[in-house]
């Protein structure tokens, strides 16, 4: 990589790739938070690529865009721009009255353009392009009233312990944010409305079972501070935060895999990681083999209906 000015000539697989402004700051250190650098951005990014791609590779993405760092105007951006290189994947899907051409980013190379075009976010489908109406993954995020982690934690004890009952197994991620996200893998067999189906019924199943605890009342006046099983993700269209993304927020929190055996340290928030180690806890490889372990859901309605009577 050569440093011409605030300009750096990236050198990504069998590609070169141009970062201008590589001295811009994106994250400013208000606060007392560390002030970091599209530069900065870029390090990260290079050194998390092969940890972070088996998660981009041939899905569609929504990218969150802040091209004058945290303090300027933000861009949710769906369609692929026509000034992107000809070599950048890119799949068009439909939507109503139309289609959207979406970014996928298969390589490291788009990950470093996606960088340069200040791309703090990276939001993907849950499904693939091969099967763009089947997904193969299930979220749940687990959203506080307030922010209370000891409230998130104890949600996703008792909603693992439920998935364990169904016999799925499951992920946990920090979200960078509030809350934690619990990921199933799954084979792609069922569309989207059969997804967000079942995972609502489990929600519901563990919200009947917690009332007091928790909620699946999409609307905030109805939660009475209640922890919000939120299933909305599960939809055709909709998106979830990429493992390994940095998000938008004052430090540079990543949202990050961890073992369950990490939801006991006492040290674990929403905001654990930044991108000045985030790259270490993927060197652990939290979710070893788990993306392996996909499951269709036939087995696992059945033990819900038999669990809900």
């Amino acid at each position: 990589m050569t440093d011409g000015g605030a300009t750096k000539q990236v050198r990504a697989g069998r590609r070169t790739v141009e970062v201008k402004r590589a001295d811009k700051v994106l994250f400013p250190g208000d606060g007392g938070a560390k002030e970091y650098t599209k530069g900065d951005l870029l390090d990260y990014h290079r050194s998390v690529a092969p940890f972070m791609l088996p998660h981009l590779r041939g899905r569609p993405l929504m990218l969150e865009r802040h091209p004058d760092g945290l303090d300027g105007p933000l861009f949710m951006q769906k369609n692929t721009p026509e000034h992107y290189p000809d070599w950048i994947t890119r799949v068009e899907v439909p939507k109503e009255n139309g289609t959207v051409c979406h970014t996928v980013c298969d390589d490291t190379a788009t990950l470093v353009y996606l960088t340069d075009q200040a791309s703090l976010t990276l939001h993907r489908w849950l499904s693939r392009t091969s099967g763009i109406d089947r997904p193969d993954r299930l979220v749940f995020d687990l959203d506080p009233a307030e922010d209370d982690f000891a409230q998130v934690r104890e949600a996703a004890r008792l909603l693992g312990e439920l998935l364990d009952a169904l016999r799925l197994p499951s992920a946990l991620m920090t979200t960078g944010s509030r809350g934690l996200h619990v990921v199933v893998p799954l084979k792609g067999q069922d569309d989207f409305d059969q997804v967000r189906g079942f995972a609502r019924d489990v929600a519901d199943t563990l919200a009947d079972a917690h009332p007091d605890r928790l909620t699946t009342a999409t609307r905030k006046k109805e939660r009475g501070g209640r922890l919000y099983l939120d299933v909305q993700r599960n939809a055709y269209a909709q998106t979830a935060v990429v493992p390994y993304s940095v998000r938008a927020r004052p430090g540079a929190p990543v949202a990050t895999p961890l073992t369950w055996d990490e939801l006991d340290d006492p040290d674990l928030d929403a905001a654990r990681w930044t991108i000045a180690d985030a790259v270490e806890q993927a060197r652990t490889d939290p979710w070893a083999g788990l993306m392996g372990r996909s499951r269709s859901l036939g087995p696992a309605r059945r033990r819900l209906e038999a669990l809900r009577g």
